[in-house]
């Protein structure tokens, strides 16, 4: 099976198919297939009009060319006639399979809300900062679709995961494929000039692993990193706050020494896990909120700036402060945890 082609990140990055340009030769001969050779100065035969095709039954065009797109999808996969970029980043299979997964946990499940969407902009780079919490990472999955789905420019979210993330076998390969890299300050600004929506969420395990009796209430934000990455790179910052990812997994305890064991950085404790099995994985279906708030520039900035301690922690401050704010304000405005 032939492998997909990787593009250098900094080229051209659209992923429209062309079919190849047929010779003039060969288009020639095409129309000169139907009907007999006419003489010079003979004028053309009339030509027949074609039938008109034959309304299918019970709207079967529909299908038809839903079936032909998978089919043509599919063999793309195959013969390997697909981009991915150096990171890994498969457009297609994101856009056609791994976001098909997610909608439904997204619309259906979650019913997630979003707001303030248009503070991301519509073309160049932007860091999306958020809070981070539920004990499985999937408020930055929803994050990522809420981006996809919800901007008018229909753009695409690329989330900086730990570590853990490209160890766990299978994980490791979908994360690549949904457009994730590595939580480091290099790639972070790579991508950011080469104008993506990047997201992090700076709290890490700090935040998705804490107590339930610590819900909504923000970790430490490291060292502001994220802030520096964000001065180099020239781009805005967009804080986002999330709730309703906090109650999926209420984590009531922590098994220090199986999490050790395992290699985990926590082993949580909640009502259902692990005591009904593979059942207690079941998340709870809450109502999400998803905001994005007003943008942070940092264009007018000196390229020094990123090197200035004192600035990254006053950015950093403002940064998770409206992240914090805009919790308390989504949580006093919702009515029940489920509706």
């Amino acid at each position: 099976m032939a492998d997909a082609k990787v593009i250098p990140f900094d080229d051209d990055r659209s992923r429209a198919r062309r079919r190849p340009a047929r010779a003039a030769g060969e288009e020639a001969a095409v129309r000169a297939l139907p009907g007999p050779q006419q003489a010079p100065g003979e004028p053309a035969p009339a030509a027949e009009p074609e039938p008109a095709p034959e309304p299918v039954a019970g709207g079967g065009s529909g299908w038809e060319r839903r079936l032909a797109g998978g089919l043509a999808f599919l063999r793309r996969r195959v013969t390997g006639e697909y981009e991915v970029d150096e990171f890994g980043y498969d457009e297609e299979l994101t856009d056609q399979v791994l976001m098909s997964l997610l909608r439904p946990l997204y619309e259906k499940y979650f019913r997630v809300e979003v707001k303030g969407v248009e503070n991301i902009p519509a073309e160049g780079g932007a860091l999306i900062v958020a809070n981070h919490s539920g004990t499985l990472p999937l408020d930055g999955l929803m994050m990522q679709v809420a981006v996809h789905d919800q901007h008018p420019a229909g753009r695409h979210l690329r989330l900086l995961a730990a570590d853990l993330v490209f160890v766990l076998p299978v994980v490791n390969e979908l994360a690549r494929k949904a457009g994730h890299t590595l939580a480091c300050a290099e790639d972070a600004e790579r991508l950011l000039r080469a104008g993506e929506i990047v997201g992090v969420m700076p709290e890490g395990f700090k935040g998705i692993g804490k107590p339930f009796g610590e819900r909504y209430k923000l970790q430490r934000f490291g060292r502001g990193g994220f802030v520096s990455t964000a001065l180099r790179a020239g781009v805005p910052i967009v804080p986002c706050s999330i709730v309703g990812a906090e109650e999926i997994y209420p984590m009531l305890g922590n098994a220090k020494t199986l999490a050790r064991v395992l290699g985990f950085p926590y082993f949580p404790l909640t009502p259902t896990f692990p005591w009904l099995g593979p059942l207690g994985a079941l998340p709870l279906p809450t109502k999400w909120t998803i905001q994005f708030g007003e943008p942070i520039p940092t264009d007018s900035y000196a390229p020094e700036a990123a090197e200035d301690p004192m600035l990254m922690f006053n950015l950093t401050d403002q940064v998770r402060e409206q992240i914090q704010h805009t919790l308390y304000k989504l949580l006093v405005q919702r009515r029940s945890v489920f509706f």
